[in-house]
């Protein structure tokens, strides 16, 4: 199972990337960059103790 997860977010990916592209506004690159970044945090296992990309909080 874990192969055909890995082969579906390489399409995946590469569909994104081929979107991004096509894309000419900023601003619609910018949801397509947001909508990403949930999708991966949404897959990421929560670790305790992880540091966001953004950085540490305060």
């Amino acid at each position: 199972m874990e192969d055909e997860d890995i082969a579906l977010n390489s399409v995946l990916g590469l569909e994104l990337n081929r979107v991004f592209f096509a894309v000419r506004e900023t601003a619609n690159k910018q949801k397509i960059i947001e909508f990403a970044c949930e999708v991966l945090q949404s897959e990421r296992p929560e670790r305790p103790g992880s540091v966001s990309p953004e950085g540490p909080s305060s």
